[in-house]
C-alpha cells in the first residue's frame, strides 16, 4: 500500500506572524508542497490564532488537494469546520501555554465531551481523525467514539531517538507498532505524526498499517537550507525506502 505524505504549513505562518504582513505565505507554501509531491495539507487553527489564521484556512480549503484541518473540539472550531467542510478534521488537545501539541487526546477522560463534536463533524460529511497516544485503552476508546481515523503521536519516540536513548526509543517503537496493529484490527485507518525526520519517517513507514504521515516542523526547517521541494522529495524517498522494507518491521 502506498503511504501518503501530508505537509503541515503552520510553521510558515509562524515566521510570517513574527514580523506581521503577508510573507511568507502558508498558502504559497502549500501549493509548492503539492507541486513537489505532497498528498495533502495540514493546518492547525488555534484558539489564539498564533500561526494559521481564518483567512489561511479559507484559502487552503480551495486548493486541489485534501485539507486536514487540525483543531480543538471546541464549539467555535466545530462551527468553522462545519461551515467550511474540509476533507478531514484532526481533533487535537490544545493548551495556550504549549509551544506545540504536546501529546494525544484524553479520550477516556473526555469521551462525553468529544462525542458530540465527532458526531457533528461526521454529519457534515467530514472525515474525523483523533490525535492520540499509542496505547491500547485509548485506541479502543477511539473505535467506540466512531472516528474512522487515528493519528498516533510519535513525539515521545522521536524525542528518545534524538536523545540517543536506545532502550526507550526501542520500547516506544514497539508501542507504536502494537498500536498500529490494534487500530487496524478495529477497522481504523492509521496515521502518524509529530517530531518525524527523514530517519524516523523511513523507520515508521515500514509498518504496513500506517497509511499516512503528517510532518511539518522538520520539513519547513530543512527547507530554509535546501528548499521545500527538495525536502519533500527526500522525505518521499525515505518513506518509500521504509515501505519497501516492510518485512523488517514485522
Amino acid at each position: 500500500m502506498t503511504i501518503r505524505l501530508g505537509i503541515n504549513v503552520d510553521h510558515v505562518a509562524t515566521v510570517r506572524n513574527a514580523r506581521g504582513g503577508a510573507h511568507p505565505d502558508p498558502v504559497r507554501a502549500a501549493k509548492a508542497a503539492l507541486a513537489a509531491g505532497a498528498d495533502s495539507i495540514t493546518a492547525h487553527l488555534r484558539e489564539d490564532r498564533r500561526h494559521i489564521r481564518d483567512a489561511d484556512i479559507e484559502a487552503l480549503r480551495l486548493l486541489p488537494a485534501p485539507l486536514n484541518f487540525e483543531m480543538a473540539a471546541t464549539p467555535e472550531m466545530v462551527a468553522i469546520a462545519s461551515r467550511l467542510k474540509p476533507h478531514a478534521c484532526c481533533l487535537v488537545p490544545e493548551r495556550r501555554a504549549e509551544r506545540t501539541t504536546e501529546g494525544g487526546l484524553d479520550l477516556i477522560g473526555q469521551k462525553e465531551a468529544l462525542a458530540p463534536a465527532i458526531a457533528t463533524l461526521k454529519a457534515a460529511g467530514i472525515r474525523v481523525s483523533l490525535f492520540i497516544e499509542p496505547t491500547a485503552a485509548v485506541i479502543a476508546a477511539a473505535a467506540e467514539l466512531g472516528a474512522p481515523v487515528i493519528e498516533l503521536h510519535t513525539g515521545t519516540w522521536c524525542h528518545a531517538l534524538a536523545d540517543q536513548d536506545a532502550a526507550k526509543s526501542a520500547a516506544e517503537f514497539e508501542r507504536i507498532k502494537a498500536a498500529a496493529s490494534q487500530g487496524a484490527s478495529l477497522g481504523l485507518e492509521i496515521h502518524a505524526g509529530h517530531g518525524l525526520d527523514y530517519a524516523s519517517a523511513e523507520q515508521i513507514s515500514a509498518l504496513p498499517e500506517i497509511a499516512e504521515l503528517n510532518i511539518g516542523h522538520f520539513l519547513i526547517g530543512e527547507a530554509v537550507f535546501v528548499g521545500l521541494g527538495n525536502t519533500i522529495a527526500r522525505m518521499r524517498q525515505a518513506m518509500e525506502r521504509g515501505r519497501g522494507m516492510r518485512g523488517a518491521a514485522a
